[in-house]
């Protein structure tokens, strides 16, 4: 598990996500404000949040795609399908779930991880060879 967890892993991706924003009133050279003003620290603070958010987003997809290319080279292997639609199906209907108590809108988190789900079997198949 530890090779799949890959070099930085969750936890790095978990404590990035949480650290306290720096100083809001500072620009950075990512500062993308389309002219409006980059010194109104409470917009700053907003966008800085946003940022770590979203870093974190990557950090944490990424990690989902090194455990999902282990199950993949395991199924090559074993022979398994790419794809098992009753386990998508029972995934879908969880995270919808947890979406709703998110106060997430459902569909969106449906189309999210449906595209998700749809790129690991895309990566199942290269790796079966089909």
């Amino acid at each position: 598990m530890a090779a799949v967890l890959g070099k930085r892993g969750f936890a790095a991706s978990v404590a990035f996500m949480t650290s306290a924003p720096q100083d809001s009133a500072t620009t950075t050279p990512n500062d993308v404000s389309g002219g409006e003003n980059p010194t109104d620290p409470t917009l700053a603070s907003f966008r800085k949040s946003i940022d770590n958010i979203d870093a974190a987003l990557i950090h944490m997809l990424a990690e989902r795609f090194r455990i999902t290319q282990a199950v993949g080279e395991y199924k090559a292997k074993a022979t398994l399908p790419a794809a098992d639609p009753g386990r998508e199906a029972k995934q879908i209907e969880r995270l919808r779930g947890l979406a709703i108590s998110a106060d997430l809108d459902p569909e969106f988190s449906e189309k999210f991880i449906r595209f998700v789900i749809d790129e690991v079997i895309r990566h199942h198949r290269q790796a079966a060879g089909k």
